[in-house]
């Protein structure tokens, strides 16, 4: 197997409508000029970190929203769509070093207008494990917390300095061993 891919392009069925709950939510976060988070999620542990780890810094961090990667990747004439790609920044959570949702994220908006975080290098726990369903729910949820933490401090840190957080993990210069 190639364990490498060249970039490539995806061709997506068109849709007729948008999620009207969606729509009056990104307009309300558009008009707050809230920083949009988004994640990696799915039924692998990693995606499922990551998804939890976005819930809570969407919460915890003043000016942040969770985004719908779905409608913003998949329906380019929502209002969801639409906020994300006008926001200063867009933060992406992704659950490993594929950085899959995150490569899709910077096609659409840019790369510099994107703030990555790869959660796996915080808690480098399950690279043997994929089935979300193979660690129970406590672990998870306390894993996510320590994730979001980590997260938390470097948003609010570089916030404080006013500097944009960087892209990544190893570009903040932390290195595996020095996360928490």
């Amino acid at each position: 197997m190639n364990a490498y891919t060249a970039d490539f392009t995806l061709q997506v069925e068109g849709v007729n409508g948008y999620c009207p709950a969606g729509d009056k939510y990104a307009k309300q976060m558009a008009a707050e000029k809230r920083i949009p988070v988004l994640s990696c999620e799915g039924p692998c542990i990693r995606g499922e970190i990551a998804r939890v780890t976005a819930n809570l810094v969407s919460k915890e961090v003043p000016n942040f929203a969770r985004a719908c990667h779905a409608e913003t990747f998949m329906v380019p004439h929502s209002e969801m769509a639409h906020w994300v790609k006008g926001a200063e920044e867009a933060i992406m959570i992704d659950g490993c070093f594929l950085r899959c949702h995150g490569r899709v994220l910077s096609k659409l908006i840019g790369s510099e207008k994107v703030v990555q975080f790869d959660a796996l290098p915080f808690y480098k726990k399950y690279t043997d494990v994929f089935s979300m369903d193979d660690v129970p729910e406590e672990e998870r949820n306390a894993v996510a917390r320590q994730v979001a933490d980590a997260i938390i401090e470097i948003c609010k840190r570089d916030r404080t300095t006013e500097t944009r957080p960087a892209k990544s993990a190893w570009e903040l210069g932390v290195k595996e061993e020095t996360l928490p």
